[in-house]
């Protein structure tokens, strides 16, 4: 019997595809989470990581363990006339279709309710809280320049939220917002008194770092800038 049919004959083909639907509606339920619950960045990435680590030892099981009446056995050691894998992969067939509906309703649902088809609710603003906006980019190096712009963005987020008087909105949050939107909007809608916005310039060994902390109610700014050589 060859590799592929064997496979097959394990169902390990048809549990990767289970594996694969229900991790990607765990992800979609974690993104949706993370923002809603205001939980930590890494979160959503922990989410990820544990999804793709867990995703060779599913296949793996699949492939080593077979269910039987009497319970789970390892493959080897079931006899083939009393196999009932053909009866597990009926029902796997079942578990997919049922994953894909799922999936297709959830999906649907995200964007029936996305943010730019239905009104915008205005969340009354945080006295002590801040939405840090991506740095933008001005540097002629535009791909090193990116990586760094998006770094600072992520650092300054992780030392923010270590303040535990303050309400810091999460980089998913903002990375949903439409970019012509003005600084009131931009706080009217995540519920904060200031953001904080900058840009990130590279010339040569030069690299300047310019910010400006705003208050969303009267956009009076608080400028700073850093030049490191």
């Amino acid at each position: 019997m060859s590799l592929f049919a064997e496979l097959q004959r394990r169902n390990v083909f048809k549990v990767a595809a289970v594996y694969i639907v229900a991790a990607w509606l765990l992800l979609q339920v974690s993104d949706t989470l993370v923002p809603a619950l205001h939980l930590p960045e890494w979160f959503h990435s922990g989410v990820a990581f544990l999804l793709i680590i867990g995703f060779p030892v599913a296949v793996i099981f699949a492939w080593a363990f077979e269910l039987t009446p009497d319970g789970l056995k390892k493959e080897k050691e079931v006899d083939r006339s009393q196999s009932i894998a053909h009866e597990t992969g009926r029902k796997l067939n079942f578990t997919i279709i049922t994953a894909l509906v799922v999936a297709v309703i959830f999906l649907a649902g995200k964007i029936w309710f996305a943010d730019d088809s239905a009104p915008r609710d205005m969340a009354p603003a945080v006295e002590k809280s801040i939405a840090v906006l991506p740095f933008e980019n001005r540097s002629a190096d535009a791909e090193n320049a990116e990586f760094f712009a998006a770094g600072v963005h992520d650092e300054l987020l992780t030392l923010l939220s270590k303040l535990g008087d303050l309400k810091v909105i999460s980089r998913t949050s903002v990375e949903r917002l439409e970019k012509d939107l003005s600084i009131p909007e931009i706080g009217a809608l995540l519920g904060v008194s200031t953001v904080l916005e900058g840009q990130v310039q590279r010339a040569g060994d030069r690299l300047r770092i310019n910010v400006q902390l705003i208050n969303t109610n009267n956009r009076g700014p608080s400028v700073g800038d850093y030049v490191r050589p």
